[in-house]
């Protein structure tokens, strides 16, 4: 059986377990702490970062992009697709993986200005899929492709933050929240990460950033430059 290794809030990992699930491919996982990586890990990482795949023949897969299209060859794809097509949706996927850390430094922000200032650029990426988004469920009609994958991890954890914190990311991109909804809905975003992933998602970035005293009510000390700046549990 192939082997996963990750740590358990990372959305690139969350992007190949989707994968992984969506075929039916069965695999294990292993979880290493983020801040205490052990030997054997960064042995064979030559990144020294998740995801790492080991294959049923112990070949080591590093880079989530590398790991998907290794997937895809290795096993039957989501979909029948030309290569002009599969290159489309790469391309579209890569818009959502390249804006996988701007989210979480987005949702890591410890002031206020600051938090504005990355969730404007962030919310161009959304603004790009909102004027490719159909009435369709998904990003291409009513199943989930690969390109619903990769955006997976930005569209669960602004979920998250909806949920915790009452704040939406993706206010006025009515399209891409509808879209959230579906893939929520669909149930693949639970299947993708820890039992645990909400309280430790929230111990990263509902704790002493911005966005915590959205979720407490106590903007106006962040404004004012009084949020605390300990980034002990943040991940950027």
């Amino acid at each position: 059986m192939i082997k996963l290794i990750s740590f358990n809030n990372c959305p690139f990992v969350q992007r190949v377990m989707g994968a992984l699930v969506t075929k039916n491919v069965a695999f294990e996982i292993e979880y290493i702490e983020l801040n205490n990586k052990p030997q054997w890990f960064l042995d064979i990482a030559p990144n020294g970062q998740v995801p790492v795949l080991i294959t049923e023949d112990k070949t080591v897969l590093f880079e989530s992009d590398a790991i998907v299209e290794y997937l895809d060859d290795k096993y039957a794809p989501i979909e029948d697709l030309t290569p002009e097509q599969r290159a489309i949706d790469r391309a579209w996927s890569y818009q959502a993986s390249k804006h996988y850390m701007p989210q979480c430094g987005t949702m890591g922000s410890k002031d206020k200005e600051t938090f504005e200032t990355r969730l404007a650029n962030l919310s161009k990426a959304f603004a790009k899929a909102e004027g490719k988004l159909s009435d369709s469920l998904f990003f291409k009609g009513d199943y989930i492709s690969n390109v619903d994958i990769a955006w997976l991890p930005l569209l669960h954890r602004a979920a998250v933050i909806k949920d915790q914190s009452g704040f939406d990311m993706l206010d006025g991109f009515p399209k891409v929240q509808k879209w959230q909804a579906s893939l929520i809905e669909s149930g693949l975003a639970e299947k993708t990460v820890p039992q645990d992933f909400v309280a430790t998602f929230s111990g990263f970035y509902l704790k002493n950033t911005y966005l915590a005293h959205v979720m407490n009510g106590t903007e106006a000390e962040c404004a004012e430059g009084r949020c605390s700046t300990d980034s002990s549990s943040c991940c950027n």
